[in-house]
């Protein structure tokens, strides 16, 4: 069963939210503090992550699959807003491209809506290599040229790593995921989306002024499916905008969400 990390009661508006690989449901607790006096929010720990099972198959059929069931089963059952960063927001995207019932809006944090199969290659062979670490510490400071992280606080980013990094019977610290499934899903990153114009409902794009995904080749299709659905805002650091710039892409969600 896929698990669900929840904030917020059940009857207020739903906000579901969907981790990138490498990460875990409660990256987002942060932001869900902020909000869970408005909303439901339930944040999932995405298969092969977590404490979710890590067994295949890691398409994005059954991401799609995982996140709609595990959304129902955390009392997800009317339209609402869904989130999702790098490969989660692929999968929110087509969440709303197969259900568009289940979603009235979409925040978008800096997605990996279309990989070029090059970066995917790349992305794919560097998660081939395990990460392990003699200490706690040098996962923390290994983190930061790993993710290419810009300016995380590092009492931060130790925080979150607390809870997704383990030391194992040898002694040596490693995350909890499973390498397969991120490696099958850098490979799903190169799908083709479904088109912009089928997914024509208010939208929230954030991107990190130092992201390594590129985006802007998406922008001017994106604008012309959606026109004034959609709201593009560039924050401060890099890819991890919930890291790199947590209060400023708080404050943009919020705000998006308020309207």
């Amino acid at each position: 069963m896929i698990v669900a990390h929840e904030w917020g009661e059940r009857g207020h508006p739903p906000l579901v939210c969907l981790h990138g690989v490498t990460q875990h449901g409660r990256h987002f607790r942060r932001l869900a503090e902020r909000l869970e006096h408005r909303f439901h929010v339930v944040a999932l720990d995405q298969r092969g992550h977590g404490d979710s099972p890590w067994e295949p198959p890691w398409n994005l059929e059954q991401f799609v699959a995982d996140a709609i069931g595990a959304a129902a089963a955390a009392g997800v059952d009317r339209p609402g807003t869904w989130l999702g960063h790098s490969f989660g927001g692929r999968v929110a995207y087509e969440v709303a491209a197969v259900r568009p019932d289940l979603v009235e809006r979409l925040v978008l944090l800096d997605p990996a809506i279309h990989i070029a199969p090059a970066a995917g290659l790349g992305g794919a062979e560097n998660a081939r290599r395990e990460r392990v670490y003699a200490t706690f510490e040098e996962a923390v400071e290994r983190r930061y040229e790993e993710s290419r992280l810009v300016s995380t606080p590092r009492a931060l980013l130790e925080a979150d790593l607390r809870l997704h990094v383990a030391e194992g019977d040898d002694g040596r610290w490693r995350y909890r995921y499973c390498q397969s499934a991120v490696v099958a899903a850098y490979g799903e990153m190169t799908r083709e989306p479904p088109p912009f114009d089928r997914v024509r409902i208010p939208t929230l794009l954030v991107l990190g002024e130092a992201s390594y995904l590129p985006y802007d080749h998406l922008l001017e299709p994106h604008r012309a499916a959606l026109g004034e659905l959609l709201e593009v805002v560039r924050v401060a650091g890099g890819h991890t905008v919930l890291w790199d710039a947590l209060e400023e892409t708080a404050g943009v969600v919020e705000r998006f969400l308020a309207a």
